[in-house]
């Protein structure tokens, strides 16, 4: 069994308690134009070109330049995705267990959407629970129910993003069923009894933090008791890697939130009954 993965991030001190090892699957079935790791939507492998490492070696630029990454004599060019086994990936994740253990940390599951790739995941859950690592994946529930059910039996928390609430807006926006991510999410909350359920709001200016959207996104989980919201305000840190990839990245020009907007949002949430936390 082997999985597309395109990143191993080590001593990440985000996406779930303690110090931990974030693995990154390749794949994504949304087109957030936000996104930051655009690099992880398409399943295949493909050529990140880094402009500033090139030499000029061949009679173009980086951008088009025939040679592979192989031949690339500045690592000007990348092959983004590798695949990779269970005991691989153990391997990998092993070199970092001291961390986990004096921390509290462990692996989290990100992306992409590492739903996608779910019979690996489930099988790479099982093994990180034999050896007692605290376990957690970033996900958009865009995945299927019966992996879902079998996740639940071996995470120990799920960051759920909840973006686009409005059911017409999400598909054209982010190309999400609103109503299977809602289903998904319901069948999650059905089987976790130990698992810590973690929504997460992305704070994206003219997608989705305005009052309207997020209400309707506290309006929903609030039905199932959770009282702990993440919010994640917007960044520009990927806009290089869509130049990488030869992509256009449409949000250049939108501005970050100022730091009274934040906290304005961060407030409204908390006056609706919820703890908050920024970042995440």
């Amino acid at each position: 069994m082997k999985a597309m993965i395109f990143n191993i991030q080590r001593y990440s001190l985000h996406d779930g308690d303690g110090i931990r090892t974030v693995i990154f699957f390749k794949g994504c079935p949304l087109t957030c134009p936000w996104c930051s790791n655009p690099e992880s939507q398409k399943f295949e492998k493909e050529i990140m070109r880094k402009q500033s490492l090139c030499i000029g070696c061949s009679s173009t630029s980086c951008y088009k330049c025939s040679k592979s990454p192989e031949d690339c004599p500045t690592g000007a060019l990348e092959t983004i995705g590798k695949e990779m086994t269970i005991s691989e990936v153990l391997d990998e994740v092993n070199k970092d267990a001291v961390f986990f253990d004096s921390t509290g940390g462990g692996v989290t599951l990100s992306g992409g959407e590492p739903l996608l790739q779910g019979e690996f995941i489930v099988e790479l859950l099982k093994e990180l629970k034999k050896k007692g690592i605290n376990t957690a994946i970033e996900t958009t529930g865009m995945g299927r129910q019966d992996i879902i059910i079998e996740m639940a039996k071996y995470i120990d928390t799920v960051l759920w993003d909840f973006k686009i609430m409005d059911k017409k807006l999400a598909k054209e926006v982010v190309n999400q069923d609103i109503d299977i991510m809602k289903n998904n999410f319901e069948i999650l909350i059905k089987n976790s009894d130990k698992v810590e359920i973690i929504p997460r709001i992305p704070l994206i200016p003219h997608y989705t933090a305005n009052i309207e959207n997020i209400e309707k996104i506290l309006d929903y989980i609030s039905k199932f008791g959770l009282k702990l919201v993440h919010i994640l305000p917007f960044h520009q840190y990927g806009s290089s890697k869509y130049r990488a990839i030869g992509k256009e990245y449409e949000l250049k020009d939108i501005k970050i939130l100022e730091k009274e907007e934040i906290e304005n949002i961060k407030e409204f949430i908390e006056n609706k009954g919820f703890r908050v936390v920024v970042g995440g």
